[in-house]
């Protein structure tokens, strides 16, 4: 041991937070990726990254800093060079009598104080902060990719956007995978599945490049550097490229796919660019190719529900249908199915458009629309491989419509989805399409409707007295206090984390047929399913809130008043 490890082991011993074999074990790991002391003890799970940064400033004469009280300087913002800040994972703070004061999360590092002093020009004066806190206070004031734009912007390789100036092209051949675009790409990309975004919308604006990632159903900004804008036709370009589009043709809207491998999983990237008058705009689905499926356990069906929907997807024949608006968990439930009834003795076929989840020992077809490779195209061949099970992606038009209603009485069971608004409205719908409504009651056996609502996080939520004026359910409310949406770190200051679903099914029994078959309005359809005992969207939505689940703000931001 040298000199320098027998000082550093005596100073983490002091601390009472490590035994000696926990600080023999840290001076031992392999550090050639760079990590310092203080990583290897928090990665090994020794201590706490915070407790042990408090215990050791004073020992080391420093101080400690908690990052989510103090807002930084702007003049002490401007010492420090994105580059700089992102290199050595520090964040400015304050800058007073001439001497930067710089939040750090290594102290043994030797090296990092001379640095910062070279790059700020200045005195410099350490206090200590956890990583983490560090690198969301780089994000938040420096923006994401910062350094790779401040890059960019010294070396001159790409054209600086004047106006509506026409997109440049780049050649692709001449950047390496550690190039400045390539890199702040990626970085976008990383931060959008770090947050657990299914979107990203990259929007030029007239005087900015708006980056924007939908989380759990919310757009929220991302904070990248201001000076971007002057980059837009470069990221454009790149995301272009990535996705094998001509980047040359810009007055279309085209639409691509990008495949990339991040943190050991696959992503499977569907991209869509739009033309508009600030340059176009490009929106990123992120679909996990290799994801985990949510069980049918987990989709958040009531016990009732559930039991139900387990008979209909064992049935034989007949179609399920599942429906609800763009972004409402439809596919997610469908795949659900799929797992649940998924053996070696069954055939299932599925038509998608695109497939977004790989799912090992499903036959899936990918809708072709360029080809003629249409969904009732898929379906008639379906047909002709002797299916036990269907899955279409979403049934669009009435020979879609046909077909799927003929494998139903032919002896297959079909899971599909539409597009309205409740569960009683899917009969008129398919009328509407030009499907019979005597074959329509024969056919379907069930319809489910579905909403997303955000979990309410269960750190920083809060109980609050319910306010009677928004309880409109028959009888008295389960309980007179809901949760509460605050906001915390673990959380982003939303009050939310993640998602659960609420449903309302509806079972096709004789005298729904009856009147299917007669063509009553989807009110009286849904008064006579609510009469059976079915659950509407909005009853559901209420018992999720007296079980803990959301709030009473999500249920009423999406449910409709006559749910």
């Amino acid at each position: 041991m040298t000199s320098g490890d027998a000082v550093l082991s005596l100073l983490l011993r002091r601390t009472g937070l490590v035994s000696d074999a926990q600080v023999a074990a840290a001076l031992a790991a392999d550090r050639s990726d760079g990590a310092g002391i203080v990583d290897v003890l928090v990665k090994s799970g020794a201590v706490r990254e915070d407790a042990f940064l408090q215990k050791i400033a004073p020992m080391l004469g420093l101080s400690y800093t908690e990052m989510a009280v103090i807002e930084p300087d702007a003049e002490a913002l401007k010492l420090l060079p994105a580059r700089a800040v992102y290199q050595y994972a520090v964040m400015p703070l304050k800058l007073e009598g001439g001497v930067l004061t710089v939040a750090i999360s290594d102290p043994f590092n030797a090296g990092v104080s001379d640095g910062l002093r070279l790059a700020a020009g200045r005195p410099v004066r350490l206090t200590l902060a956890p990583r983490e806190e560090i690198r969301k206070a780089n994000r938040k004031y420096y923006g994401v990719g910062a350094e790779a734009v401040e890059k960019m912007i010294e070396d001159g390789r790409y054209e600086v956007d004047a106006g509506t100036a026409s997109i440049s092209k780049i050649d692709v051949n001449e950047m390496g995978q550690e190039a400045s675009i390539v890199r702040f790409v990626n970085q976008i990309i990383a931060e959008a599945d770090r947050q657990g975004a299914t979107d990203i919308h990259v929007e030029p604006m007239e005087s900015e490049l708006r980056i924007r990632y939908r989380i759990d159903g919310i757009l929220h900004r991302v904070d990248v550097p201001p000076q971007l804008n002057r980059l837009k036709s470069a990221v454009i370009s790149r995301l272009k490229v990535m996705a094998n589009m001509d980047i040359a043709e810009k007055r279309m809207p085209m639409d691509g796919r990008i495949g990339i491998r991040l943190n050991g999983e696959d992503i499977d990237i569907r991209v869509s660019t739009m033309p508009t008058i600030y340059g176009e705009s490009v929106s990123l689905r992120l679909l996990q190719k290799s994801g985990s499926f949510v069980k049918l356990a987990d989709l958040g069906l009531n016990p009732h529900d559930r039991h139900a929907v387990e008979k209909i997807i064992n049935r034989p024949n007949g179609i399920f249908l599942v429906t609800g608006p763009t972004g409402s968990g439809k596919t997610t439930s469908l795949y659900s199915f799929l797992h649940e009834i998924n053996s070696v003795d069954v055939r299932i076929l599925t038509a998608e458009d695109p497939i977004e989840y790989e799912m090992a020992g499903i036959n899936q077809v990918h809708v072709r629309q360029d080809i003629g490779l249409t969904f009732a195209r898929i379906l008639r061949s379906f047909l002709r491989q002797d299916p036990d099970i269907i899955m279409v992606g979403e049934i669009r038009d009435g020979e879609t419509a046909e077909i799927a209603i003929n494998a139903s009485l032919t002896g297959h069971l079909v899971f599909s989805t539409l597009h309205t608004n409740d569960a009683a409205g899917s009969f008129a719908r398919l009328t509407d399409m030009g499907a019979e409504p005597f074959l329509i009651a024969s056919a379907v056996a069930a319809v489910m409707a579905q909403r997303l609502v955000r979990r309410v996080c269960p750190i920083c939520n809060r109980l609050e007295p319910l306010d009677r004026a928004l309880w409109d359910m028959p009888g008295e409310p389960a309980s007179d206090r809901v949760p509460h949406a605050v906001g915390c770190e673990k959380c982003a200051m939303t009050g939310y984390r993640g998602r659960r679903g609420i449903f309302e099914l509806l079972q096709v029994t004789e005298p729904i047929e009856s009147m299917i078959i007669n063509r009553r309005p989807a009110g009286e359809v849904k008064l006579k399913a609510i009469e059976q005992g079915m659950l509407t969207l909005r009853q559901d939505g209420w018992t999720k809130v007296f079980q803990g689940m959301t709030t009473v703000e999500e249920i009423f931001r999406v449910t409709e008043e006559n749910d």
